[in-house]
């Protein structure tokens, strides 16, 4: 393996580099090998996963909201007795 000096980064680059580091809690040295790599085309990007469902909403509601919702399905919650005869 070879020992790289990089010289020139900037404040604003070196602050980048070190927020995506904690971000992905890793090594400073792992997201610039991870970053190289895919952008030489030596490691392909990871798929993104893309979810239908609504789990970027739980926890988002306040108690209002949640009360306004749950009144609007109530309809929802009845059984018709006359379609089951």
């Amino acid at each position: 393996m070879a020992v790289v000096t990089l010289r020139g980064i900037d404040d604003s680059l070196i602050k980048a580099i070190k927020e995506k580091a904690q971000q992905e809690d890793t090594s400073i040295n792992a997201v610039l090998l991870r970053i190289l790599k895919e952008n030489l085309g030596l490691k392909k990007k990871p798929r993104r996963v893309v979810h239908n469902d609504l789990d970027h909403l739980a926890g988002t509601w306040s108690n209002k909201e949640h009360a306004e919702f749950q009144k609007r399905i109530r309809d929802f919650e009845t059984i018709d007795d006359n379609m089951w005869k």
